[in-house]
Protein backbone atom coordinates (compact mmCIF):
# COMPACT_ATOMS: atom_id res chain seq x y z
CA UNK A 1 0.00 0.00 0.00
CA UNK A 2 1.33 3.45 -0.90
CA UNK A 3 2.01 5.84 1.98
CA UNK A 4 0.03 9.05 2.28
CA UNK A 5 1.26 11.33 -0.51
CA UNK A 6 0.63 14.61 1.37
CA UNK A 7 2.73 13.42 4.29
CA UNK A 8 5.47 12.31 1.91
CA UNK A 9 5.48 15.71 0.17
CA UNK A 10 5.87 17.53 3.50
CA UNK A 11 8.68 15.20 4.59
CA UNK A 12 10.34 15.61 1.20
CA UNK A 13 10.50 19.40 1.55
CA UNK A 14 11.85 19.15 5.09
CA UNK A 15 14.65 16.81 4.04
CA UNK A 16 15.58 19.01 1.07
CA UNK A 17 15.94 22.03 3.37
CA UNK A 18 17.99 19.98 5.80
CA UNK A 19 20.39 19.10 2.96
CA UNK A 20 20.88 22.75 2.03
CA UNK A 21 18.38 23.32 -0.78
CA UNK A 22 16.42 26.64 -0.62
CA UNK A 23 13.00 24.98 -0.47
CA UNK A 24 10.57 27.12 1.50
CA UNK A 25 6.86 26.66 2.27
CA UNK A 26 5.96 28.50 -0.96
CA UNK A 27 7.77 25.95 -3.14
CA UNK A 28 6.35 23.03 -1.17
CA UNK A 29 2.86 24.45 -1.70
CA UNK A 30 3.61 24.82 -5.39
CA UNK A 31 4.74 21.19 -5.55
CA UNK A 32 1.61 20.01 -3.77
CA UNK A 33 -0.58 22.03 -6.14
CA UNK A 34 1.25 20.62 -9.15
CA UNK A 35 0.71 17.08 -7.85
CA UNK A 36 -3.00 17.81 -7.54
CA UNK A 37 -3.23 19.19 -11.09
CA UNK A 38 -0.98 16.67 -12.86
CA UNK A 39 -2.15 13.65 -10.82
CA UNK A 40 1.01 11.60 -11.49
CA UNK A 41 0.46 7.87 -11.78
CA UNK A 42 4.12 6.83 -11.95
CA UNK A 43 7.16 7.73 -9.92
CA UNK A 44 8.74 9.13 -13.08
CA UNK A 45 5.89 11.61 -13.51
CA UNK A 46 6.12 12.54 -9.84
CA UNK A 47 9.88 13.08 -10.23
CA UNK A 48 9.50 15.60 -13.06
CA UNK A 49 6.67 17.34 -11.26
CA UNK A 50 8.89 17.77 -8.18
CA UNK A 51 11.94 18.89 -10.14
CA UNK A 52 10.01 21.54 -12.10
CA UNK A 53 8.70 23.14 -8.88
CA UNK A 54 11.50 22.63 -6.36
CA UNK A 55 14.83 22.79 -8.22
CA UNK A 56 16.10 26.28 -9.07
CA UNK A 57 19.67 25.44 -10.12
CA UNK A 58 21.24 22.45 -11.94
CA UNK A 59 23.82 22.19 -9.15
CA UNK A 60 21.02 21.10 -6.80
CA UNK A 61 20.18 17.98 -8.81
CA UNK A 62 22.50 15.52 -6.97
CA UNK A 63 20.97 16.42 -3.61
CA UNK A 64 17.49 16.39 -5.10
CA UNK A 65 17.94 12.97 -6.69
CA UNK A 66 19.32 11.47 -3.48
CA UNK A 67 16.49 12.77 -1.28
CA UNK A 68 13.81 11.88 -3.83
CA UNK A 69 15.02 8.29 -3.99
CA UNK A 70 15.00 8.02 -0.21
CA UNK A 71 11.47 9.44 0.20
CA UNK A 72 9.52 8.13 -2.79
CA UNK A 73 11.23 4.83 -3.54
CA UNK A 74 8.46 3.01 -1.66
CA UNK A 75 5.74 4.47 -3.89
CA UNK A 76 6.63 2.14 -6.78
CA UNK A 77 3.70 -0.13 -7.54
CA UNK A 78 4.39 -3.72 -8.54
CA UNK A 79 2.07 -3.40 -11.52
CA UNK A 80 4.17 -0.54 -12.87
CA UNK A 81 7.28 -2.73 -12.99
CA UNK A 82 5.62 -5.69 -14.74
CA UNK A 83 7.88 -6.91 -17.52
CA UNK A 84 10.87 -4.86 -16.29
CA UNK A 85 14.19 -6.05 -15.00
CA UNK A 86 14.53 -5.69 -11.23
CA UNK A 87 17.50 -3.38 -11.61
CA UNK A 88 15.74 -0.86 -13.85
CA UNK A 89 14.66 2.30 -12.04
CA UNK A 90 11.37 3.98 -12.88
CA UNK A 91 12.92 7.41 -12.32
CA UNK A 92 15.17 9.00 -14.92
CA UNK A 93 17.38 11.66 -13.35
CA UNK A 94 18.26 14.29 -15.97
CA UNK A 95 21.83 14.56 -17.18
CA UNK A 96 23.62 16.83 -19.59
CA UNK A 97 23.58 14.12 -22.29
CA UNK A 98 20.79 11.76 -23.41
CA UNK A 99 20.42 8.71 -21.22
CA UNK A 100 20.32 5.11 -22.42
CA UNK A 101 17.65 2.59 -21.48
CA UNK A 102 19.38 -0.55 -20.15
CA UNK A 103 16.70 -2.81 -21.63
CA UNK A 104 16.52 -1.58 -25.24
CA UNK A 105 19.75 0.39 -25.61
CA UNK A 106 17.81 3.28 -27.19
CA UNK A 107 18.54 6.86 -26.24
CA UNK A 108 16.02 9.02 -24.42
CA UNK A 109 15.78 12.69 -25.35
CA UNK A 110 16.87 15.42 -22.94
CA UNK A 111 13.98 17.57 -24.16
CA UNK A 112 11.92 16.78 -21.05
CA UNK A 113 14.68 18.21 -18.85
CA UNK A 114 14.80 21.42 -20.87
CA UNK A 115 11.06 21.93 -20.50
CA UNK A 116 11.29 21.42 -16.75
CA UNK A 117 14.13 23.93 -16.44
CA UNK A 118 12.05 26.69 -18.04
CA UNK A 119 9.76 26.72 -15.01
CA UNK A 120 12.62 27.83 -12.76
CA UNK A 121 14.29 30.24 -15.18
CA UNK A 122 12.51 33.23 -13.66
CA UNK A 123 13.58 32.22 -10.16
CA UNK A 124 17.22 32.05 -11.23
CA UNK A 125 17.00 35.50 -12.81
CA UNK A 126 15.37 36.94 -9.69
CA UNK A 127 18.74 37.10 -7.91
CA UNK A 128 20.55 38.87 -10.74
CA UNK A 129 20.95 42.63 -11.04
CA UNK A 130 18.61 44.21 -13.59
CA UNK A 131 21.66 45.76 -15.28
CA UNK A 132 22.90 42.24 -16.11
CA UNK A 133 19.69 41.10 -17.80
CA UNK A 134 18.95 41.25 -21.49
CA UNK A 135 15.59 42.46 -22.77
CA UNK A 136 14.43 38.85 -23.29
CA UNK A 137 15.54 37.84 -19.79
CA UNK A 138 13.71 40.81 -18.30
CA UNK A 139 10.56 39.74 -20.14
CA UNK A 140 10.79 36.34 -18.40
CA UNK A 141 10.32 38.12 -15.07
CA UNK A 142 6.94 39.54 -16.13
CA UNK A 143 4.98 36.54 -14.76
CA UNK A 144 6.74 36.79 -11.40
CA UNK A 145 6.08 40.54 -11.28
CA UNK A 146 2.37 39.84 -11.79
CA UNK A 147 2.40 37.99 -8.45
CA UNK A 148 3.54 41.16 -6.66
CA UNK A 149 0.87 43.42 -5.16
CA UNK A 150 1.41 47.16 -5.51
CA UNK A 151 -0.44 49.13 -2.85
CA UNK A 152 -0.33 52.66 -1.48
CA UNK A 153 -1.76 53.98 1.80
CA UNK A 154 -5.46 54.80 1.77
CA UNK A 155 -7.12 58.16 2.19
CA UNK A 156 -10.64 59.22 3.09
CA UNK A 157 -12.72 60.35 0.14
CA UNK A 158 -15.31 63.11 0.22
CA UNK A 159 -17.80 60.70 -1.26
CA UNK A 160 -19.86 58.40 0.93
CA UNK A 161 -20.77 54.74 0.45
CA UNK A 162 -23.82 52.83 1.60
CA UNK A 163 -23.19 50.96 4.82
CA UNK A 164 -25.91 49.32 6.97
CA UNK A 165 -23.83 49.96 10.09
CA UNK A 166 -22.65 53.42 9.04
CA UNK A 167 -22.56 56.25 11.58
CA UNK A 168 -24.11 58.85 9.29
CA UNK A 169 -27.79 58.84 8.24
CA UNK A 170 -28.45 59.47 4.57
CA UNK A 171 -31.48 61.71 4.93
CA UNK A 172 -32.27 61.96 1.23
CA UNK A 173 -32.28 58.19 0.66
CA UNK A 174 -34.24 57.59 3.88
CA UNK A 175 -37.01 60.04 2.82
CA UNK A 176 -37.11 58.57 -0.69
CA UNK A 177 -37.74 55.09 0.71
CA UNK A 178 -40.29 56.46 3.18
CA UNK A 179 -42.67 57.02 0.27
CA UNK A 180 -43.18 53.27 0.10
CA UNK A 181 -44.36 53.19 3.73
CA UNK A 182 -46.81 56.09 3.71
CA UNK A 183 -44.20 58.73 4.56
CA UNK A 184 -42.97 56.96 7.68
CA UNK A 185 -39.19 56.38 7.68
CA UNK A 186 -39.38 52.78 8.81
CA UNK A 187 -35.82 52.08 7.70
CA UNK A 188 -33.02 54.58 7.89
CA UNK A 189 -30.35 54.48 5.21
CA UNK A 190 -26.81 54.93 6.52
CA UNK A 191 -23.51 55.79 4.90
CA UNK A 192 -19.84 55.63 5.78
CA UNK A 193 -16.73 57.29 4.50
CA UNK A 194 -15.29 55.88 1.29
CA UNK A 195 -11.62 54.90 1.49
CA UNK A 196 -9.51 54.99 -1.67
CA UNK A 197 -5.82 54.29 -2.34
CA UNK A 198 -3.57 57.29 -2.69
CA UNK A 199 -2.34 58.21 -6.14
CA UNK A 200 1.06 56.83 -7.12
CA UNK A 201 3.31 59.12 -9.17
CA UNK A 202 6.52 57.70 -10.64
CA UNK A 203 9.41 59.86 -11.88
CA UNK A 204 11.82 57.54 -13.68
CA UNK A 205 15.38 58.43 -14.67
CA UNK A 206 16.06 57.11 -18.19
CA UNK A 207 19.64 58.30 -18.52
CA UNK A 208 22.33 55.91 -19.75
CA UNK A 209 23.27 54.53 -16.31
CA UNK A 210 19.62 53.93 -15.37
CA UNK A 211 18.22 52.47 -18.59
CA UNK A 212 18.04 48.78 -17.48
CA UNK A 213 16.50 49.72 -14.12
CA UNK A 214 14.02 52.05 -15.82
CA UNK A 215 12.80 49.23 -18.06
CA UNK A 216 12.43 46.92 -15.05
CA UNK A 217 10.52 49.48 -12.97
CA UNK A 218 8.17 50.42 -15.80
CA UNK A 219 7.51 46.71 -16.40
CA UNK A 220 6.71 46.35 -12.68
CA UNK A 221 4.16 49.18 -12.89
CA UNK A 222 2.56 47.46 -15.86
CA UNK A 223 2.52 43.94 -14.41
CA UNK A 224 1.97 44.36 -10.65
CA UNK A 225 -1.43 43.27 -9.44
CA UNK A 226 -4.00 45.40 -7.66
CA UNK A 227 -3.16 48.84 -6.29
CA UNK A 228 -3.75 52.27 -7.79
CA UNK A 229 -3.20 53.26 -11.38
CA UNK A 230 0.13 55.04 -11.51
CA UNK A 231 1.02 58.28 -13.26
CA UNK A 232 4.41 57.68 -14.86
CA UNK A 233 6.94 60.26 -16.04
CA UNK A 234 10.40 59.78 -17.53
CA UNK A 235 13.23 62.29 -17.35
CA UNK A 236 16.81 62.73 -18.41
CA UNK A 237 17.28 66.22 -19.81
CA UNK A 238 13.54 66.93 -19.84
CA UNK A 239 10.30 65.53 -18.43
CA UNK A 240 8.02 63.28 -20.51
CA UNK A 241 4.64 61.86 -19.43
CA UNK A 242 4.51 58.11 -20.12
CA UNK A 243 1.10 57.17 -18.70
CA UNK A 244 -0.68 56.86 -22.09
CA UNK A 245 2.10 54.61 -23.41
CA UNK A 246 1.81 52.18 -20.49
CA UNK A 247 -1.90 51.46 -20.96
CA UNK A 248 -3.54 48.75 -23.00
CA UNK A 249 -0.65 46.75 -24.43
CA UNK A 250 1.97 44.16 -23.59
CA UNK A 251 4.89 45.31 -21.40
CA UNK A 252 7.44 45.13 -24.20
CA UNK A 253 5.31 47.20 -26.60
CA UNK A 254 4.51 49.73 -23.87
CA UNK A 255 8.19 50.18 -23.05
CA UNK A 256 9.06 50.66 -26.73
CA UNK A 257 6.40 53.37 -27.06
CA UNK A 258 7.71 54.96 -23.88
CA UNK A 259 11.14 55.16 -25.51
CA UNK A 260 9.69 56.92 -28.55
CA UNK A 261 7.84 59.43 -26.37
CA UNK A 262 11.04 60.24 -24.48
CA UNK A 263 13.56 61.39 -27.12
CA UNK A 264 16.28 61.92 -24.49
CA UNK A 265 16.31 58.20 -23.52
CA UNK A 266 19.86 57.30 -22.40
CA UNK A 267 20.91 60.96 -22.40
CA UNK A 268 22.19 63.14 -19.56
CA UNK A 269 20.50 63.68 -16.19
CA UNK A 270 18.94 66.86 -14.81
CA UNK A 271 16.93 65.67 -11.82
CA UNK A 272 16.23 69.09 -10.31
CA UNK A 273 14.91 70.49 -13.59
CA UNK A 274 12.67 67.44 -14.05
CA UNK A 275 11.15 67.71 -10.57
CA UNK A 276 10.63 71.45 -11.00
CA UNK A 277 8.88 70.85 -14.34
CA UNK A 278 6.66 68.22 -12.72
CA UNK A 279 5.71 70.56 -9.88
CA UNK A 280 5.04 73.45 -12.26
CA UNK A 281 2.99 71.57 -14.85
CA UNK A 282 1.38 68.77 -12.84
CA UNK A 283 2.22 68.61 -9.14
CA UNK A 284 0.83 71.90 -7.85
CA UNK A 285 -2.30 71.42 -9.94
CA UNK A 286 -3.23 68.46 -7.77
CA UNK A 287 -1.35 65.42 -9.04
CA UNK A 288 1.21 65.45 -6.21
CA UNK A 289 -1.08 66.58 -3.39
CA UNK A 290 -1.44 63.73 -0.94
CA UNK A 291 0.17 61.30 -3.38
CA UNK A 292 2.95 58.75 -2.99
CA UNK A 293 5.82 59.84 -5.23
CA UNK A 294 8.42 57.30 -6.34
CA UNK A 295 11.67 58.64 -7.82
CA UNK A 296 13.83 56.08 -9.63
CA UNK A 297 17.35 57.41 -10.13
CA UNK A 298 20.97 56.82 -9.16
CA UNK A 299 21.23 60.43 -7.96
CA UNK A 300 23.80 61.63 -10.49
CA UNK A 301 22.80 65.29 -10.95
CA UNK A 302 24.46 67.28 -13.74
CA UNK A 303 23.07 70.53 -12.37
CA UNK A 304 23.38 72.35 -9.05
CA UNK A 305 22.69 69.99 -6.09
CA UNK A 306 21.28 72.93 -4.13
CA UNK A 307 18.51 73.28 -6.73
CA UNK A 308 17.69 69.59 -6.31
CA UNK A 309 17.43 70.08 -2.56
CA UNK A 310 14.95 72.95 -3.04
CA UNK A 311 12.89 70.94 -5.53
CA UNK A 312 12.78 67.93 -3.21
CA UNK A 313 11.74 70.12 -0.27
CA UNK A 314 8.84 71.52 -2.30
CA UNK A 315 7.84 68.05 -3.44
CA UNK A 316 7.89 66.62 0.09
CA UNK A 317 5.56 69.40 1.28
CA UNK A 318 2.98 68.46 -1.35
CA UNK A 319 3.26 64.67 -1.35
CA UNK A 320 2.10 62.29 1.35
CA UNK A 321 5.22 60.17 0.99
CA UNK A 322 8.40 60.34 -1.13
CA UNK A 323 10.28 57.12 -1.90
CA UNK A 324 13.59 57.06 -3.77
CA UNK A 325 14.74 53.88 -5.52
CA UNK A 326 18.51 54.01 -6.08
CA UNK A 327 20.21 50.78 -7.26
CA UNK A 328 23.58 52.05 -6.04
CA UNK A 329 22.45 51.76 -2.42
CA UNK A 330 22.72 47.96 -2.75
CA UNK A 331 26.51 48.19 -2.65
CA UNK A 332 28.00 47.45 0.80
CA UNK A 333 29.05 50.56 2.67
CA UNK A 334 27.10 52.92 0.42
CA UNK A 335 26.75 56.48 1.74
CA UNK A 336 24.91 59.40 0.08
CA UNK A 337 28.05 61.42 -0.58
CA UNK A 338 27.33 62.38 -4.22
CA UNK A 339 26.01 65.92 -4.51
CA UNK A 340 22.59 65.08 -5.91
CA UNK A 341 21.79 62.17 -3.59
CA UNK A 342 23.14 63.97 -0.55
CA UNK A 343 20.84 66.93 -1.26
CA UNK A 344 17.78 64.75 -1.83
CA UNK A 345 18.22 62.25 1.02
CA UNK A 346 16.84 64.43 3.89
CA UNK A 347 13.56 64.90 2.01
CA UNK A 348 12.90 61.20 1.34
CA UNK A 349 10.67 59.05 3.53
CA UNK A 350 12.43 55.89 2.36
CA UNK A 351 15.39 54.97 0.15
CA UNK A 352 15.56 51.44 -1.32
CA UNK A 353 17.73 49.72 -3.92
CA UNK A 354 15.14 47.86 -6.09
CA UNK A 355 18.08 46.59 -8.15
CA UNK A 356 16.77 43.05 -8.70
CA UNK A 357 13.54 41.10 -8.41
CA UNK A 358 14.10 39.73 -4.89
CA UNK A 359 14.71 43.31 -3.67
CA UNK A 360 11.33 44.58 -4.91
CA UNK A 361 9.42 43.59 -1.72
CA UNK A 362 11.38 46.33 0.09
CA UNK A 363 10.17 48.81 -2.51
CA UNK A 364 6.55 47.65 -2.20
CA UNK A 365 6.74 47.97 1.60
CA UNK A 366 8.17 51.46 1.31
CA UNK A 367 5.36 52.56 -1.02
CA UNK A 368 2.73 51.19 1.38
CA UNK A 369 4.26 52.89 4.43
CA UNK A 370 2.93 55.86 6.35
CA UNK A 371 3.91 59.50 6.43
CA UNK A 372 6.92 60.64 8.40
CA UNK A 373 6.18 62.16 11.81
Amino acid sequence: MKPDLAEAVARFGTLLRADGMPVGPDRCARFAQAVTVVDPVTVSELYWCAMATLVSDPAQLPVFDSVFKGVFAGLVDVAEQRGQDPGVSTTRPPTGAPSVDSRSGTGTSEREYEVASVATEGERLSTRDFAELTTDELALLADLMRELVLRTPTRRSRRQRRAPAGRRIDLRSSLRKARRTGGYPVRLERTAERVTPRRLVVLCDISGSMQPYARAMLQLLYCAASGPKAEAFAFATRLTRLTPALAGSRPGDALDRAGHLAPDWSGGTRIAAAIQAFLRDHGRRGMARGAVVLIISDGWESGDPAELGKAMAALSRLAYRVVWANPRTAKPGYQPLAGGMAAAWPHCDAVVSAHRLDALPDLLSALAGGRRG
